[in-house]
């Protein structure tokens, strides 16, 4: 039994002639019908959770500081609507160690109109009342709203957190007030000053603010942040949104031009795919030979220097390089890879240069296909339309879900010890509890939103729900965009006269076809595809919090997870791509259409193996060739070297932020284009095996095939009516 016959057993039968098949079919019936009605009542259920988060959350909690009466800063129609920064009465509180595990601020917090810009004490600024009454009005607008009598006991002003003990320059950040930190010379500074007094007479280095500021910055986001650095980060980020403002018209040059070259490129491709592939080759085996003839020269001229016969392992372990270089038995080494590796590459030519030739002919098939079928290379837009619903619709159910919280208050004590302190409380009944005689100067603050009813013990598995579908639906809009794209090439392919004989409107029929008939099997396959990627997200998560862990035996498995995963992800997605073009011709289930796909590529495996890696390489060298020649051309403008356009040219902070934006920008294009391309050349690979298997080139059995393909395969139609091509 031949390797063949081998094959054949394993992986089913070649395809059999069907005198009634003409392309993809036109009469079908809905496939995977129960999944179908799962993946209506998944999207109906997530309507509803995103109707349900919108009720109870409330986004606002993510955009205004709240104080500690549970109030909004700048939220219009309210008592704060202009007092949008948030201010701690005491921040030096929290650097307390409470922090991190309540992730609340121990001190007062209040809305202000804007942060203080000097150093001041309680009371520096209630002695020179009677003198100086200014002073006293600046302070007191950071006090309680009303407060404004400066002639009350400190001890009582502090017990009761009428006003803070003291204020310290601060600038607003995420709408709070934060120490305005310096660096002079290596040297942290707050208002060009190095130490302080903290209101009760000690003197303190600043250091301790930048501590209590990271602090404070953790319960905003969860975890540690360098103060300084974010504050300068918006200072950054000021310039970067007005290097926006003066570019945005250049930006979007740079992008129409990318997408016209992209277009020229795929086009042109009928004409210069096997030109680029073969010239890169002669080069690559060129600048190999050229290695090794300089490895023997220079493995030559050692010959009879003292030292150069030093074996490699008597040196040892170098870190300059260098020293290597001066040893023969190097020179020796290198001249042997690069011969074994211009050996494998010559003999690969040799054996398969008929399924190189072939590969060529089906990308020059492909661009020819694409030239025929215009509209194919902008449904793109749609997936990314779909895509775009996708996001927002999941950012904004996210966001709604993390708000859903309701105002939690707890006991807050300034002073002393209290048993109450950090018990949940309610400011309407605080008043008349018998904290506030317990513990005097306990105030009822709030703390954070959250809630204790069904709903909110279930936000994170609804969390976690909502990125499950919302992979889902990203994976079936890519999945529809695939079949679509798969039907209306092989409609191309099976047709005998192209282009005259070629339907009207292909990709729209397509389409229709894939929405009316394939949901069910579109879905199917992007859930399994979904939740793949859902455990890889887990096993992310799980690596994140096991990093600090020296755990080694659960470190190695948790990488073998994410490998194992990693590889399952990339077959599925392979194996999804073949079923879709499978349903896309015959209309028949998932399962089937996997299995047969999957087994018609193991009876070519040779041929698919060569296919891939020339396609893959020829669409690199593209969007190498693409966003290269744009960033290039962005790199002279932007920084003012195109003698033509240096008026034109604008007035730009950092350079780089229109140049980063034109060249990934360019990415994303140039692959929208591309990922059609490739979709095509697998339809019409898949096609030409099923041709293969299907016909013979008799009368009664015609090839639909090229002919520049048969005549690489030798073979031809026996008809020469002149009804093809």
């Amino acid at each position: 039994m031949g390797r063949r016959d081998i094959a054949e057993s394993v992986f089913g039968e070649p395809r059999k002639f069907d005198p009634t098949f003409k392309g993809p079919i036109h009469n079908r019936h809905c496939t995977d019908v129960l999944c179908c009605v799962l993946f209506v009542v998944v999207i109906l259920g997530y309507i509803a959770l995103g109707v349900v988060a919108w009720v109870h959350g409330d986004p606002k909690k993510v955009v205004y500081p709240t104080d500690s009466r549970g109030q909004f800063c700048g939220q219009k129609g309210s008592i704060n609507e202009n007092k949008t920064i948030l201010f701690y009465f005491n921040i030096l509180k929290c650097a307390s160690p409470v922090v991190l595990t309540t992730l609340q601020c121990p001190t007062k917090q209040l809305c202000v109109t804007k942060c203080p810009n000097r150093f001041a004490s309680y009371m520096d600024a209630t002695t020179p009342f009677r003198v100086n009454k200014p002073y006293w009005e600046y302070y007191r607008q950071f006090c309680q709203p009303g407060f404004n009598n400066p002639r009350k006991p400190v001890s009582q002003v502090m017990r009761d957190e009428d006003c803070p003990s003291m204020i310290i320059p601060s600038r607003p950040f995420l709408r709070r007030c934060f120490p305005d930190f310096t660096t002079r010379n290596g040297i942290l500074t707050v208002g060009n000053k190095t130490t302080f007094r903290d209101g009760h007479g000690k003197v303190r280095n600043v250091t301790i603010l930048r501590d209590a500021a990271n602090k404070a910055n953790t319960i905003r986001h969860g975890y540690k942040r360098g103060i300084n650095h974010v504050l300068d980060a918006r200072e950054v980020g000021m310039k970067i949104f007005e290097d926006y403002t003066n570019s945005w018209f250049w930006i979007l040059i740079g992008l129409v031009i990318t997408m016209l070259v992209s277009l020229l490129f795929i086009l042109l491709l009928r004409f210069t795919a096997g030109v680029l592939f073969w010239f890169v080759i002669v080069a690559v085996i060129g600048v190999i030979g050229y290695g090794i003839w300089h490895s023997y020269w220079e493995y030559s001229s050692l010959k009879g220097k003292p030292g150069s016969d030093i074996p490699i392992y008597d040196i040892g372990f170098q870190t300059d390089l260098r020293v290597y270089l001066q040893l023969r038995q190097t020179w020796l080494a290198f001249m042997i890879l690069l011969c074994i590796l211009e050996l494998i590459i010559i003999l690969m030519l040799i054996f398969l240069r008929k399924r190189i030739c072939i590969a060529i002919a089906l990308l020059r098939e492909g661009s020819r296909a694409i030239g025929h079928m215009m509209s194919t290379l902008f449904y793109p837009i749609i997936t990314f339309l779909l895509l775009a619903v996708c996001i927002s619709y999941w950012a904004v159910t996210a966001i709604f879900l993390s708000t859903s919280g309701e105002a939690v208050y707890k006991v807050l004590v300034s002073q002393g010890k209290c048993k109450y302190a950090n018990m949940t409380c309610s400011p309407q009944t605080f008043s008349i509890s018998n904290v506030t005689r317990l513990c005097p100067g306990a105030q009822c603050a709030f703390a954070f939103y959250g809630g204790e009813t069904v709903y909110h013990k279930y936000i994170f598995i609804l969390q976690i729900c909502n990125l499950l579908v919302f992979l889902w639906l990203v994976n079936f809009a890519i999945a529809l965009g695939q079949c679509t794209l798969a039907g209306a090439f092989a409609s191309y392919y099976w047709t005998f006269r192209k282009p005259a004989g070629l339907p009207a409107f292909p990709l729209l029929a397509a389409f229709s076809r894939s929405l009316r008939y394939h949901t069910g099997s579109l879905a199917f396959g992007s859930l399994i595809l979904s939740l793949v990627q859902m455990v890889r997200i887990i096993l992310e998560y799980l690596d994140s919090k096991l990093k600090g862990a020296h755990n080694m035996a659960a470190r190695f498995l948790l990488c073998c997870l994410k490998c194992c995963f990693w590889c399952l992800e990339k077959f599925i997605k392979f194996l999804n791509r073949n079923a879709y073009i499978m349903i896309a011709i015959y209309g028949k289930n998932f399962c089937t259409s996997a299995k047969e796909a999957f087994f018609l590529l193991m009876r070519n495996v040779l041929r698919v193996a060569v296919l891939d890696k020339v396609t893959d390489f020829l669409l690199f060298l593209g969007k190498v060739l693409i966003v290269g020649s744009v960033g290039v051309l962005a790199f002279f403008f932007f920084t003012r070297r195109i003698r033509i356009v240096t008026e034109e040219a604008p007035s730009l902070n950092y350079y780089w932020v229109p140049l980063a934006t034109v060249i990934f920008g360019s990415y994303l294009i140039a692959h929208g284009f591309f990922s059609v391309y490739a979709m095509c050349v697998d339809t019409l690979f898949l096609c030409f095996l099923e041709d293969l298997e299907r016909n013979d080139g008799s009368e009664e059995k015609p090839y639909f095939m090229s002919k520049t393909l048969m005549k690489i395969l030798h073979k031809r139609n026996d008809e020469s009516d002149g009804r093809r091509h």
